[in-house]
């Protein structure tokens, strides 16, 4: 995030007065700033985790072997008593930041309220690795998941994919090949404010200068992860219309946000395909604000319906 600009007085009527505060603050993914913005965020979010309630989670850092290359980092979230349901995870982070304390305080909340086991991915971040290796490293964490869920005290046949922000696009990526039978079975798919389309859209035109990420950091989420690559159906979750068979869904988004949009119209996709959906919009709020305000009220709602649908994911099969 870059220095505070100035509020935008109509963004600044429009937030919710617990998030005034954060106004001014604006998202800077620019080549040349890019790496002093990873250090900033993985700063403040290992200095946070300390203050983190971990009661009642166990919580252990391993790795998944990768077919080429070093094995992929993830860290597991044990909330109930083993052979649990688990949640594959993806943090936020547009693609090109974070890594496994980004959205520890979610996982934390996700794995004590659902009862559930949480499977984090350190996936390899753009522009350095552009498509497909985040989604290759998620998909296999899944696979891993699924084989070896006897030894990591999980039930193979309660399985489920969260993403949040830019981890959205890979839990959805996932998501459409296991209802394509490329991956192994889920029973839900968690979405929260999820990056899903590359195209324009008028909430990307219209929130220009919003809090925490904005329409212009949209745009080059794209363009970094993307590389030299066409978008397509694989690579973008919005444009692939197959998803006949996909599993139970649930999204969350917030009004005042360039990512509104594509997630309502995901969500309306899921629908015309017969999919279980179910879509909840915050009004008053920006992206990312359950990271910037996780213990305001409306963050802890979000916390209880998203683990009300891991339950309902988990007891439906």
């Amino acid at each position: 995030m870059s220095p505070p600009a100035g509020p935008d007085p109509e963004i600044n009527r429009r937030l919710d007065p617990a998030l005034r505060e954060f106004a001014a603050a604006r998202s800077d993914l620019s080549l040349e700033t890019l790496a002093a913005v990873r250090t900033s965020l993985d700063e403040r979010r290992a200095a946070a985790l300390a203050a983190i309630d971990g009661t009642g989670v166990d919580i252990t850092d391993t790795t998944v072997p990768r077919d080429m290359g070093p094995p992929i980092p993830v860290r597991i979230y044990h909330g109930a008593v083993a052979p649990s349901p688990a949640v594959i995870y993806c943090h936020a982070g547009a693609f090109v930041l974070g890594n496994l304390d980004t959205d520890h305080r979610q996982c934390v909340e996700l794995a004590r309220r659902g009862g559930c086991t949480i499977i984090s991915v350190d996936y390899r971040l753009a522009p350095e690795h552009p498509y497909p290796a985040a989604l290759d490293d998620a998909v296999a964490v899944l696979q891993w998941v699924s084989s070896n869920a006897a030894d990591l005290g999980v039930d193979a046949g309660r399985l489920a994919v969260a993403g949040n922000s830019a981890g959205g696009a890979l839990a959805a990526g996932l998501a459409q090949r296991c209802a394509e039978d490329e991956l192994p079975a889920i029973v839900g798919t968690l979405l929260h404010q999820p990056v899903l389309d590359d195209r324009p859209t008028a909430s990307k035109a219209e929130f220009l200068t919003t809090p925490a990420f904005d329409g212009t950091a949209a745009s080059l989420t794209w363009r970094y992860y993307l590389g030299d690559s066409a978008p397509n159906a694989e690579s973008v979750p919005a444009r692939h219309h197959r998803l006949i068979g996909a599993a139970s869904t649930f999204i969350t988004c917030s009004e005042l946000d360039p990512l509104r949009d594509e997630a309502v119209e995901y969500a309306r996709q899921l629908m015309r395909c017969g999919a279980r959906t179910d879509l909840h919009l915050f009004g008053g709020t920006c992206h990312g604000f359950d990271s910037l305000v996780p213990d305001w009220a409306v963050s802890q709602a979000l916390f209880d319906m998203q683990s009300a649908a891991l339950h309902r994911f988990f007891t439906e099969h």
